[in-house]
């Protein structure tokens, strides 16, 4: 915490160093490049698109491309534009992923006192540990790499098993983790909130019993891979009573940040795990030369565009998160939202931050549970018609929707200026909810073979594809 900054600079020191014989570092003149503002005239921005080539050359064999040598495993993951993305995991950058998850299972046990759930049994749930070369490089799901480097102490104590994690279809694999753990003495479930809760139901609805009363030694929950606010009020409905929670934000790019405090907000940014950050203003990230800050120069509140550059040889790699600061002695953040999750059909901007904080704010003042939901744009060809969709799966409804939908809307106005004012301008209409039925969302994932695992409803789109899908399960 305390060195955060002058690690940075070693870990962009180290990385210029080795990036300049690569063939990566030869194309962007890395040998001429010193310090962080030459180095952001050298490598401009990029999503994976743009490396793209390089990536073929490794998967072609090629050695010394964005890193030294040749990959260990290559991350299998989905693209929103591309299709399959492949990211590369070096032998340099493995610990980042392994010793993070450690690490915040250390701050936790060292601030609770918490060491039982060690003696217990965990479920780190992953995708398939088998893994496909390419090029001789050893190639899956993120989740089932790192599986293969659990380490050993924690072997004994972890389900499900080898087998039943390499079963493919998502709905054989949960009845098989269900009928593993029942009977098991589980102290820790990891996974993505929305797996979770689809495990605690079917729990549930094995035993007709609350997962405290299957699990009473159940005591922490570690989960990532989206924001845990709207899923947590169901969450601990199913348990039975609040448990403690660890944050992590892990991604196939690098393992950025993760809870070190059940008492302070945000996540502990990871400044000395070999990625070096920088941090766009978030309305500046599709400008041709956006404002690029190091560590040092960020401001709490602001909403940054996350770009990291990585002993992987990911360099000024847009992940396609944003991320706000709470502290920044020490930096600690929450992850806002996605750069390509927005609404801007009428210039409002409005992100995933800001839905949530509106929903939610609404929620619990009524007492309402949401089990999942989505935003789009309805653009209507006359003045004063267009309005925000809202794709809704409420665990029990309001009493009244039209007080919930206006107090949902004002919500959203109080939070985003632009939308005030196209609301106040008649340019658009008051948000409209469409109540999606029981199971809507899990079906409509498993419509289009995205079931389950780490995929994950986009909170907002810019578009309506999502929208219409979503329209054939509503009641």
């Amino acid at each position: 915490m305390d060195n955060a900054v002058p690690d940075q600079q070693a870990i962009l020191t180290n990385l210029l160093k080795v990036g300049k014989l690569t063939s990566f570092g030869k194309d962007h003149q890395l040998k001429e490049v010193s310090n962080h503002e030459e180095f952001t005239q050298s490598v401009p921005i990029r999503d994976f698109e743009q490396i793209k080539d390089y990536i073929e050359q490794i998967k072609e064999g090629k050695q010394n491309v964005l890193w030294k040598g040749r990959p260990i495993y290559l991350a299998k993951t989905s693209g929103t534009t591309s299709g399959v993305k492949y990211i590369p995991i070096t032998k340099d950058s493995i610990p980042n992923h392994i010793n993070t998850a450690r690490n915040a299972l250390l701050c936790y046990m060292a601030e609770t006192g918490n060491y039982d759930f060690a003696k217990g049994k965990m479920i780190f749930l992953s995708g398939s540990p088998e893994l496909e070369r390419i090029a001789g490089i050893p190639t899956g799901r993120l989740s089932g790499i790192v599986n293969h480097h659990v380490p050993k102490y924690l072997r004994g104590n972890q389900l499900p098993s080898y087998e039943t994690n390499c079963i493919e279809d998502w709905e054989t694999k949960l009845d098989k983790i269900v009928e593993e753990t029942i009977n098991q003495d589980m102290t820790l479930i990891s996974g993505i909130p929305p797996w979770m809760q689809m495990y605690f139901d079917r729990l549930t609805e094995k035993s007709q019993k609350k997962i405290a009363e299957i699990f009473p030694n159940f005591s922490v929950m570690v989960q990532g891979g989206v924001n845990f606010e709207p899923y947590k009020t169901k969450l601990y409905e199913s348990i039975g009573k609040k448990i403690d929670s660890i944050e992590l934000f892990p991604a196939s790019e690098g393992f950025f940040a993760f809870q070190d405090s059940q008492q302070h907000e945000g996540l502990l940014l990871n400044t000395n795990s070999g990625i070096y950050f920088e941090f766009v203003p978030a309305h500046e990230i599709f400008h041709e030369h956006p404002t690029r800050l190091s560590l040092q120069e960020v401001k709490v509140g602001e909403n940054y565009a996350l770009i990291i550059n990585s002993n992987a040889g990911l360099w000024g790699y847009n992940i396609g998160d944003t991320v706000k600061f709470v502290s920044t002695n020490p930096y600690r953040i929450i992850v806002s939202g996605r750069t390509k999750h927005f609404i801007s059909a009428f210039g409002e901007h409005v992100i995933g931050e800001e839905v949530e904080h509106a929903l939610l704010k609404a929620a619990n003042e009524e007492g309402i549970k949401i089990t999942e939901f989505t935003v789009a744009p309805n653009i209507a060809q006359s003045k004063g018609q267009s309005f925000h969709e809202w794709f809704i799966e409420f665990e029990n409804e309001p009493k009244d929707i039209n007080v919930f939908t206006e107090k949902v809307d004002n919500n959203l106005r109080a939070k985003n200026v632009y939308y005030d004012d196209l609301i106040a301008g008649n340019i658009l209409k008051q948000l409209i909810i469409r109540k999606v039925r029981k199971n809507g969302f899990i079906d409509y994932m498993k419509s289009i073979g995205k079931l389950g695992g780490q995929n994950k409803v986009p909170r907002l789109s810019n578009d309506r594809k999502l929208a219409i899908g979503l329209e054939a399960f509503l009641y």
